[in-house]
């Protein structure tokens, strides 16, 4: 076939950045008049400037006209928050220190540096790899797609547990599709006191729900041919599931 099993690659930093840019729908920003939250009020430029469009009366707009220039005067945070309901929702942070300036009745942000915070540990992201860098071909389809699974095909994330480590599956009490790109689809193990998560990678990237869907039935015929993970019979039986 050519196409071997042991595609393990990931969304680089600069990449996962940019997804949770373009899927964030809120923004905190912290600059000299304090913190403010912004609720659908910021879009992004092809470079990575954030565009945020702020009321005439917010204390941001003065502390932004009235910082030096290129000096750092926010501090912008996102998150990425989970659509499925898992614990800890929150997958990612990203933070983004830089300067605003005023331009055509909004303000214009832009970055000097740049930190992704991941469960892995924090990234700092360099600016012109941000810059350069494109969101997940997934990321603006991913709520969608993840919601569905979760409650549309529950009987297809248990299949797909027959991929996991039955180690990874040891007192699960519910498995949950916590997180898709390109690259793999994760599940969220939890367990009474604990949870952890698992990544299935794809045989190659997807670039459209097309070849996602693709990808997927390749997974769960995987899965078919595996044995059920005695962890997880043991869920069943006990009815935690």
């Amino acid at each position: 076939m050519g196409d071997g099993q042991n595609w393990t690659a990931t969304p680089a930093a600069a990449e996962r950045a940019r997804s949770v840019l373009a899927t964030a729908w809120s923004c905190a920003v912290t600059a000299e008049g304090g913190r403010e939250e912004f609720v659908g009020a910021h879009t992004v430029a092809d470079d990575g400037r954030v565009f945020l469009h702020v009321p005439d009366e917010s204390t941001l707009t003065a502390a932004a006209i009235c910082a030096p220039r290129g000096e750092p005067s926010a501090v912008l945070e996102f998150a990425d928050v989970a659509p499925v309901p898992v614990r800890n929702r929150i997958r990612t942070r990203l933070w983004m220190a830089g300067w605003f300036a005023a331009e055509e009745g909004h303000l214009a942000f832009r970055a000097t540096r740049v930190v992704l915070r991941q469960p892995s540990g924090a990234v700092v992201v360099g600016l012109d790899e941000f810059a350069a860098a494109l969101p997940d071909p997934l990321a603006t389809a991913e709520a969608r797609l993840l919601t569905h699974l979760a409650d549309c095909h529950s009987d297809a994330v248990e299949r797909l547990t027959r991929l996991v480590e039955p180690d990874s599956l040891h007192g699960a009490v519910r498995v949950q599709p916590l997180a898709v790109d390109r690259h793999g689809l994760t599940l969220r193990i939890e367990r009474a006191r604990s949870h952890g998560d698992v990544r299935l990678p794809f045989h190659r990237p997807a670039d459209d729900v097309a070849q996602l869907t693709e990808r997927m039935h390749v997974l769960l015929g995987q899965a078919g041919a595996a044995s059920c993970p005695r962890a997880l019979q043991r869920q069943r039986t006990d009815g935690d599931g």
